[in-house]
C-alpha cells in the first residue's frame, strides 16, 4: 500500500479546512437561530393579537347578551307601546288601588256618592304617581328676598301683552257681555287669564287625576301637610264628581302639576261651584272654550266679593309706619279690606295722591298691600274688597297686582 507521507504542510492544510468547516457550521447555526427567534416573535405577536381580538369580541358578545337579558327581565308593562299616550305624559305606576288610604277613599265615594266600587278601583289602578307634582308643590327655599319688580317683570312683558291684545280683540263681545252681567272690568278678566296661562298657551299637560291623587295621598313633608292633603282629597272627590256629571273620560282632564284646569286654571272644586256655560253650548268646558273661561272668571270674582264700579287699589305712602304697626295691620286684616282711611293714617300710612285724600270716602274699607322689593324699599298700596277678591284666586299680593298691571297694560296697548 502506498501511503502519502504525513508532512507538516499536509497537517496545516487539513487543519485549515477543518476550521473553515466549523466556521461554516457555526454561521449556519447562528442564522438558523436568528430565523427561529424572528419566527417565534411573529408567532407570539400574532397569538397576542388573536387573543386581544378574541377578548374584545367576547366582551361585545357578553355586553349584547346582558342587554338582551335585561330587556327580557323588564316588566311587560314597560315594553308595551301605547300609541294613544302623549309623549309629554308624566308619572309612573304606583298601584294606588292597593294603598290603604286610597281604599278608604274609594269606600267613602261608594258610600257617599253611590260609586261602583269595582269601577272606581279600576280607575285608581291606572292612576300614576307624579313625583314632579310633589317637588313643584314644595315651598320656596327660605332666605331668598321677595322682589315685586322681578315678579312683575315675568308677567307684564311684551309677549304676554301682545297675546292679551289679540285675545281681547278676538273675544271682545264675550268680555263686554261678562262686564255688563257681572260688573267685572274686561281688563281684570284679561289680566287673570293672561297671568294664568298666557291666554290658553300654557294650560298644563299633567293628567289631573294623577296630579291630585299624588298630592292627596303623598303630599311632601311640610308644616301644612295634613291640611293640604285634606284639601287635595276634597279636590279628588270633586274631580270624580265633575267627571261623572260631565260624562267625560276620567283621564282626559289635563292641567297643571297641582291639578288646575283649562284657560283660567280652575281646580275641580271651583269648576263645580263657579264655572259657567258662557258660550251657551250646554256644557262647561274650560279646556277648550275661552268664552266659558271669561264668564267663569267673572263669576268667581263676584262670588268672592267683587263689587261693581268700586275701585281696586290706590297708591300709598308711609309717614311714620313702624315695623310693629305694619305687622299689626297685616295680621289684623288677613285677606280682607277692614280698615278705614282714618285708621290707616293713624298707623302711619296714607294715600299718595294729596287730592284724593281730601274727598276720599271715609266709610270705604281698605287693606294694606306691602310689596317687598328685595333690598330696595317696599312699595305700598291700599286695596279695596275688589283687590282681595282677586287674592282668592291666588293668595298672593304679587299675583293680584300683576293681574291688575297686566290687564291695564293690555287695555292701553289695545287702544293704540
Amino acid at each position: 500500500m502506498c501511503r502519502t507521507p504525513w508532512t507538516g504542510w499536509t497537517f496545516l492544510t487539513c487543519l485549515f479546512f477543518l476550521c473553515l468547516l466549523l466556521s461554516s457550521n457555526a454561521q449556519s447555526h447562528n442564522h438558523d437561530h436568528q430565523t427561529d427567534h424572528v419566527v417565534d416573535a411573529k408567532t407570539v405577536s400574532s397569538k397576542k393579537l388573536q387573543k386581544t381580538t378574541k377578548t374584545k369580541v367576547q366582551a361585545k358578545v357578553k355586553e349584547k347578551a346582558k342587554i338582551k337579558a335585561k330587556a327580557k327581565t323588564k316588566p311587560n308593562t314597560k315594553k308595551v307601546v301605547d300609541h294613544h299616550k302623549p309623549k309629554e305624559e308624566h308619572g309612573e305606576f304606583a298601584n294606588f288601588a292597593q294603598w290603604k288610604e286610597v281604599a278608604d277613599f274609594i269606600d267613602f265615594m261608594v258610600t257617599k256618592h253611590g260609586y261602583d266600587k269595582a269601577e272606581l278601583t279600576s280607575i285608581m289602578s291606572k292612576v300614576r304617581y307624579v313625583d314632579t307634582s310633589v317637588q313643584l308643590i314644595k315651598p320656596a327655599a327660605l332666605g331668598r328676598l321677595k322682589n315685586w319688580q322681578a315678579y312683575r317683570a315675568r308677567f307684564v312683558e311684551p309677549i304676554r301683552i301682545d297675546a292679551g291684545v289679540n285675545f281681547w280683540n278676538t273675544y271682545a263681545d264675550a268680555l263686554s257681555r261678562a262686564e255688563a252681567q257681572y260688573g267685572v272690568p274686561a281688563e281684570i278678566i284679561v289680566g287673570i287669564i293672561g297671568v294664568e296661562t298666557v291666554y290658553g298657551r300654557n294650560t298644563g299637560n299633567f293628567r289631573v287625576l294623577d296630579a291630585i291623587t299624588t298630592l292627596a295621598f303623598d303630599y311632601p313633608d311640610t308644616p301644612t301637610r295634613l291640611a293640604r292633603m285634606t284639601f287635595f282629597k276634597k279636590e279628588l272627590e270633586n274631580t270624580f264628581l265633575f267627571i261623572r256629571d260631565s260624562g267625560i273620560d276620567p283621564f282626559s282632564l289635563k292641567g297643571s302639576y297641582a291639578g288646575a284646569i283649562g284657560w283660567p286654571q280652575f281646580m275641580p272644586g271651583s269648576i263645580r261651584r263657579f264655572a259657567v256655560d258662557f258660550d251657551g253650548d250646554g256644557k262647561i268646558d274650560l279646556q277648550n272654550s275661552p268664552v266659558d273661561a271669561i264668564g267663569s272668571v267673572a263669576n268667581f270674582l263676584v262670588q268672592h266679593g267683587w263689587k261693581r264700579d268700586e275701585s281696586i287699589v290706590f297708591p300709598a305712602i308711609t309717614t311714620n309706619l313702624t315695623p310693629e304697626n305694619e305687622l299689626k295691620l297685616l295680621t289684623m286684616q288677613g285677606a280682607k279690606a277692614v280698615f278705614t282711611i282714618n285708621e290707616l293714617q293713624e298707623n302711619g300710612i296714607q294715600l299718595r295722591d294729596s287730592q284724593a285724600r281730601s274727598d276720599f270716602p271715609t266709610a270705604m274699607l281698605l287693606g294694606l298691600i306691602d310689596l317687598q322689593n328685595g333690598l330696595d324699599p317696599n312699595e305700598y298700596w291700599l286695596g279695596t274688597s275688589n283687590f282681595f277678591s282677586i287674592t282668592q284666586y291666588n293668595r298672593s299680593y304679587f299675583y293680584a297686582m300683576s293681574v291688575i298691571d297686566l290687564g291695564h297694560a293690555v287695555r292701553i296697548a289695545s287702544q293704540r
